[in-house]
């Protein structure tokens, strides 16, 4: 398996979403890694720079096109993005990835992607509160009951949290990557 750690980022992406669990992935406490488990790379919906909501711009490594089949972990980066036509485009990429037992992780509106998209019908997951997954979910939400109101959950390989919960999601992907001790 590949060790690359792939984040999805649709324009108008959250990037304080990311941070934590990037730099866990390349440092340690005191300096870079010198040979990390995992290697960050970003995808998006074409090779050209990706905007932040905060107006910064980042290349991507891959797009939908091209990126790997073999990798350890697909993270879906909240943000405006996944309100826009380009969200469906990440769609067959999440259903591949949980076919394929990769771990999948989703904050804030990433995770209410997933609700829209079925992907959250038999795990117990969490998200921006019931009420934001039954709203964009519709008839695909069919797992209300397995909602769980805590900032990040982690059930079989996908990782889901709130817009708040930036660093209960970094540990609960660490976890599963087991890139970290509990």
């Amino acid at each position: 398996m590949r060790n690359e750690i792939l984040y999805v980022l649709l324009p108008d992406f959250a990037s304080h979403e990311m941070v934590y669990l990037m730099e866990a992935i390349s440092s340690d406490e005191q300096q870079l890694k010198s040979d990390p488990k995992y290697i960050n790379r970003i995808v998006a919906p074409s090779l050209t720079p990706v905007e932040a909501i905060g107006g910064f711009k980042v290349i991507p490594d891959y797009s939908f096109d091209n990126m790997p089949d073999d990798y350890a972990a697909l993270v879906l980066i909240g943000g405006y993005g996944w309100l826009s036509p380009a969200a469906e485009d990440v769609v067959p990429v999440v259903r591949k990835a949980i076919e394929s037992g990769k771990i999948v992780g989703a904050i804030c509106n990433g995770a209410s992607f997933m609700a829209k998209s079925g992907f959250l019908n038999n795990v117990k997951h969490t998200g921006n509160g019931i009420e934001q997954l039954k709203l964009w979910g519709g008839e695909n939400y069919t797992n209300q009951d397995g909602y769980v109101h805590q900032q990040a959950v982690a059930d079989r390989n996908i990782v889901t949290a709130n817009g708040s919960g930036v660093l209960e999601f970094t540990r609960e992907l660490l976890l599963l990557l087991a890139n970290d001790t509990p």
